[in-house]
């Protein structure tokens, strides 16, 4: 029996993601970069077809997940036309993570291929020499087997080389090629792109606290932390839940009038007050209320009086109480194949949804005077939503904080371009039309 001329195309997607994050971002660190996975397999496609003159029979994407449980990017890749993903397992060893049973998974699909004659060229986008014995058996069965390699960022291989030298064809995917799909994170600030940047923001979120509350004024503020500072000479002091940051009034740091922690030099971060001029007067808020940034493991409802939200901002509905079933399942299916979860993105794609569902336009303002801090039971959901697309998880044991500001970021460029829009002149009063 002969050979099919078509290809295949083995993709070990721990090789080809992390070299591309060496070379773009200067480390192996996949949460380095973001990938646009259909442009990705679209690429690989079309070079494969090219390089072997046989058209795809089917791209087979190897990686690792904990438990072997599908990871947002999985579950869009496995709905992509002529994709199978296998997954091995993800496992932490010495504080660090490797992939289980991959090579092997790998190593019995390219065999089979082969000895089934399914394929006259397979493809392999690896660099580990444990497929040695799988590539000579496919070369024994009569297939071209195609080497191909991601540009090293020393300039080195970062292949096996017995690999390269047992390999009929070679190419290497250089940086070019991996630019039009990958992209290196901007982890100095917000990710938030121009226009209207928020010098504002980065002061009041990089503080390493629980959310607190902002007064009507600085005065307000002023007189809540005097007020606090009574009771607890009197009372026990209640103690927010634990957050990832690490709540700093615990440990007795000095903190503004605002509930913000003075910086060291005695400058301290923006009081109400300064923000007035900035978004316009602020939402009346009970004294010595204190909120803590939602989180998307284990948050608690509480009613909103006991957090100190003012009714104006109570009365928002969430995404879960504007959303039907309907459109709770088209939602799924946009996020498995558009969106591509970018933290920024993320943020911009939950606010146009919750935008677009409101039953009357006046909650807009309401939500505008919270600014920059997101009601909790909004953001909460916020965070659970974006945590779908394995953002906000540990990474090298910590939270990824870059990530928090940039869904929150994307969340309120929505929510502003909305509000310009509202607010816009007809066409008829900006040329004066009586």
């Amino acid at each position: 029996m002969e050979h099919v001329d078509r290809c295949v195309v083995l993709v070990d997607a721990g090789y080809l993601l992390g070299a591309a994050a060496s070379l773009l971002a200067g480390e192996p660190a996949r949460s380095r970069i973001t990938v646009d996975h259909a442009a990705l397999v679209q690429q690989l496609r079309a070079r494969a077809e090219a390089d072997t003159q046989q058209p795809l029979l089917r791209i087979y994407w190897f990686d690792g997940a904990p438990d072997r449980v599908p990871q947002p990017e999985h579950r869009r890749l496995r709905v992509m036309p002529r994709v199978t993903v296998r997954l091995g397992a993800l496992t932490r060893s010495d504080g660090r993570w490797a992939q289980k049973g991959v090579d092997a998974a790998m190593h019995t699909e390219l065999t089979e291929l082969a000895r089934n004659r399914a394929c006259s060229d397979i493809v392999l986008v690896t660099g580990d020499g444990d497929l040695l014995p799988g590539l000579m058996s496919a070369k024994e069965h009569g297939v071209a087997v195609h080497l191909w390699a991601v540009q090293a960022a020393d300039g080195d291989y970062n292949q096996s080389e017995d690999l390269v030298a047992e390999a009929d064809e070679r190419r290497v995917l250089d940086r070019s090629w991996i630019t039009r799909a990958v992209r290196a994170k901007d982890l100095t600030g917000l990710c938030a792109p121009p226009p209207a940047p928020r010098p504002e923001i980065a002061a009041i979120l990089s503080a390493p606290l629980p959310e607190s509350a902002l007064a009507a004024s600085a005065e307000r503020a002023a007189a809540a932390a005097a007020a606090a500072a009574h009771n607890s000479a009197t009372a026990p002091t209640a103690v927010p839940p634990a957050d990832p940051t690490g709540p700093a009034e615990a440990a007795g740091e000095p903190v503004d009038g605002a509930g913000v922690p003075a910086p060291a030099g005695g400058r301290a971060v923006p009081t109400p007050k300064d923000l007035a001029g900035l978004r316009g007067p602020a939402a009346p808020h009970a004294t010595g209320a204190t909120l803590r940034w939602s989180s998307d493991k284990g948050w608690i409802d509480r009613p909103p009086a006991a957090l100190g939200e003012p009714a104006e901002t109570a009365s928002l509905p969430t995404l879960a109480q504007l959303t039907s079933a309907e459109q709770r399942w088209a939602d799924r299916e946009e996020d498995i194949t558009t969106v591509g979860g970018d933290p920024y993105e993320v943020g911009q794609v939950f606010a146009r949804r919750w935008l677009d569902r409101l039953p009357e336009a006046g909650h807009v303002p309401k939500l505008a005077t919270m600014y920059p801090r997101i009601p909790h039971r909004i953001d909460g959901e916020l965070l659970r939503y974006a945590a779908r697309f394995g953002l906000l998880a540990h990474k090298d044991d910590q939270i990824d904080e870059h990530d928090r500001y940039a869904i929150r970021a994307g969340f309120w460029r929505e929510i502003d371009v909305h509000a310009a829009a509202q607010h816009a002149p007809a066409p008829e009063e900006a040329r004066g039309t009586p």
